[in-house]
């Protein structure tokens, strides 16, 4: 397997990264603003034996996930699976948003996966390959503080669907991941409060916060030859919370 991941130095990102890592022949070129713990992880992979390849870069920067193409087709001389993951959050409701955060929302969360997938189209379609993108539920019902970042969830789904649409014929997989809450990084100073983690826990029917590994093992399924009928799709991941219709939950997904 030959992998791109953005995102990739932490939480769900990182998570991914281990989980497909399972497969010793595995490489990597992996994409992330943080390099101190971007470099830790290749250092890891490395001594176990993987080939691993990073760019340190923001993807709003339109040039990024092209970089990261360029890289993977001199690194590995292809690619099989792009997990776009890396993505940004910001809450408050539309009338008070910049225009300025507005589209830094969309370059993040939206236009990353579209330049990547562009950018491969030839090496994925060499491969028949696949796109893994990491949405939210907060892109399928709207909330109250989240604004934009929901547009921009929402939009990405859309996106990987049109993908998915256009590309089955060149044999390219396009699909999301919908988190639910999830401890990962970002979130995990908020789940050490353990009134506000057992509220939240009551409100999900499997009755637990979900780990960054559990979007990591769907991202990986979507990413395996045992997912190789399934395009346009997005797995949801949260718990069964989406079932319970909680309009009021307004921060469900952190």
């Amino acid at each position: 397997m030959k992998a791109i991941v953005t995102g990739a130095a932490n939480g769900i990102g990182r998570a991914t990264v281990l989980r497909l890592a399972q497969a010793k022949t595995a490489s990597f070129v992996l994409v992330d603003m943080a390099a101190e713990p971007l470099e830790r992880l290749a250092a890891e992979l490395r001594q176990n034996g993987h080939q691993v390849d990073t760019l340190v870069g923001d993807v709003s920067d339109r040039t990024v996930p092209e970089k990261a193409v360029d890289l993977a087709r001199a690194a590995m001389a292809g690619v099989d699976v792009i997990v776009s993951n890396a993505g940004t959050f910001s809450s408050g409701p539309l009338k008070d948003t910049s225009v300025e955060d507005f589209d830094y929302l969309f370059a993040v969360n939206t236009r990353t996966t579209w330049l990547l997938g562009k950018a491969a189209h030839p090496m994925l379609k060499a491969s028949r390959g696949c796109i893994v993108a990491t949405a939210s539920i907060a892109g399928i019902d709207p909330q109250p503080p989240y604004g934009s970042y929901s547009a921009s969830k929402a939009a990405l789904i859309m996106l990987v669907r049109q993908m998915a649409n256009e590309w089955g014929p060149d044999g390219i997989r396009c699909n999301c991941v919908s988190p639910g809450p999830t401890v990962t990084g970002r979130t995990a100073a908020f789940y050490q409060n353990k009134v506000a983690t057992a509220d939240r826990e009551a409100k999900i029917p499997l009755r637990r916060i979900g780990a960054s590994e559990d979007i990591a093992n769907a991202i990986a399924f979507l990413a395996s030859p045992e997912a190789a009928y399934i395009s346009g799709a997005n797995l949801i991941v949260d718990g069964a919370l989406g079932t319970t219709m909680l309009p009021g939950f307004a921060s469900y997904t952190v």
